[in-house]
C-alpha cells in the first residue's frame, strides 16, 4: 500500500490541488452568479438552474482534470470525449426541442424581457395568445389566461414568437378611509 503512495505521489498531489482548485472555481462563481443575480432581481429557482449548469460544465473539466493527472493519452481522451459528443449529438438531434428549451430558458434567465406576474401577448397568427405569466421553467412559462386557462409555452416558441407585455391596468375606484 505504501509503494503506491511511494509511486503516484505527484498524481494523488495533483489530484489533491485539481480538487481544491475546483471547489474554489464552485464557490467563487456560485457567488458571482448569485450577486449578479440578486443585483438584478432574478428569481431564486432561475439563478439556481444556472448554476446547476455551471456546476456540470465544472464537474467535467473536473472529470478531464482527472485524466490528464492520471497519464491517460490525449487521444484516447479526445476519442472518449468526441464518441460521447456525438452519441449525445444524435440523441439531442432526435430531441432538438429539449436543448432548445433549455438555450431558451438560460437566454430568457439573462436578457429578463418579462417577469412573473407580467400580462403579455404572444402574437402567434394561428394562435394568439393573452396572458398573465405564473412561472417561468427552464423548459416552459406557465401562463393563465383571464378566463382562468392554465397554459404551458415552451420557452423556444417565446423566442420565437413576437411578445408584447402589457401594462398593468388599474380599475377606478373610490378610497375611502
Amino acid at each position: 500500500m505504501t509503494a503506491f503512495f511511494t509511486d503516484y505521489a505527484k498524481e494523488i498531489l495533483a489530484t489533491g490541488i485539481l480538487i481544491v482548485i475546483t471547489a474554489a472555481v464552485r464557490i467563487t462563481i456560485t457567488q458571482l452568479v448569485r450577486r449578479y443575480a440578486k443585483k438584478e432581481h432574478f428569481l431564486e429557482h432561475r439563478t439556481n438552474l444556472i448554476i446547476k449548469y455551471i456546476h456540470l460544465l465544472t464537474n467535467i473539466l473536473f472529470i478531464i482534470g482527472l485524466f490528464v493527472v492520471w497519464g491517460v493519452k490525449t487521444e484516447d481522451i479526445f476519442l472518449t470525449v468526441s464518441s460521447i459528443a456525438t452519441v449525445i449529438g444524435v440523441a439531442m438531434f432526435a430531441q432538438w426541442s429539449i436543448l432548445s428549451n433549455i438555450t431558451s430558458g438560460i437566454i430568457l434567465f439573462f436578457s429578463f424581457p418579462f417577469k412573473i406576474g407580467d400580462s403579455i401577448k404572444i402574437h402567434d397568427k394561428d394562435f394568439p395568445i393573452e396572458a398573465e405569466i405564473e412561472d417561468i421553467n427552464a423548459f416552459h412559462v406557465s401562463l393563465k389566461t383571464k378566463e382562468g386557462e392554465k397554459i404551458i409555452y415552451p420557452n423556444n416558441l417565446l423566442l420565437q414568437k413576437g411578445i408584447s407585455i402589457i401594462p398593468a391596468q388599474f380599475e377606478d375606484k373610490e378610497f375611502f378611509d
